[in-house]
């Protein structure tokens, strides 16, 4: 059996809607990998503060959860920012990091902001039913700011990054040229939304970690 899988989901999703129904937990268990899907604060059965200020640390409740043993990491979204801050500041728990759906959005100041179209998509998502509104708002509003050539330049885990090619969150070139040891695998027409249930995202995050499934 491989070492563990950690699937780190995006922004007002969770790890059942992003991971499990798309069916990444069946596909690592027939890969016989073990997987932890663990929630991001505000998400899912995490916790849910209404102030800002405690979404400036999503990497501590994470590493509550993460395995004991060094891990490969999937990540979407503000998922795969999270898993990068882990592999910065703990290298020697990732194994290998794929990133989904992150680029220049990662290592660059946007001063215009979402298009109304993305930040409509965001507004819907925050409202799907089950999710907290205002502790999704509070996540929203927490202080980011862009990785540098330092802090990227930490990362020790080789890494995959998957993005479509309609994604606001790109290119990928910015990010990858940054990182020590980094892939690009672009996917045609596909947004930022639609990413995590493309089997062509699916195939290659698991061909990277070496866990295509096995029937025999």
């Amino acid at each position: 059996m491989g070492p563990p899988v950690v699937l780190l989901h995006g922004f007002a999703t969770s790890t059942e809607r992003t991971w499990r129904e798309p069916g990444w937990f069946d596909l690592l268990k027939d890969a016989r990998r073990r997987a932890f899907g663990i929630d991001l604060l505000g998400h899912g059965e995490a916790d849910k503060p209404t102030d800002p200020a405690a979404y400036d640390d999503l990497v501590s409740p994470v590493m509550a959860q993460f395995p004991e043993t060094p891990a490969d990491v999937v990540g979407y979204s503000l998922g795969a920012r999270t898993a990068l801050q882990i592999a910065m500041d703990h290298p020697e728990r990732v194994n290998r990091l794929v990133l989904a759906a992150v680029g220049r959005n990662l290592v660059a100041s946007d001063e215009a902001g979402l298009d109304d179209h993305t930040a409509g998509h965001f507004d819907s998502l925050i409202a799907t039913p089950g999710n907290d509104p205002e502790a999704l708002r509070a996540c929203i509003s927490r202080e980011r700011r862009p990785f540098t050539a330092a802090d990227l330049a930490r990362v020790q885990a080789p890494c995959l990054i998957v993005i479509g090619t309609d994604d606001f969150a790109g290119p990928p070139e910015p990010l990858a040229e940054l990182l020590p040891d980094a892939t690009i695998k672009t996917l045609p027409g596909i947004d930022h939304f639609g990413l995590p249930k493309q089997f062509s995202f699916i195939d290659a995050a698991l061909e990277f970690i070496d866990a295509v499934p096995t029937w025999d």
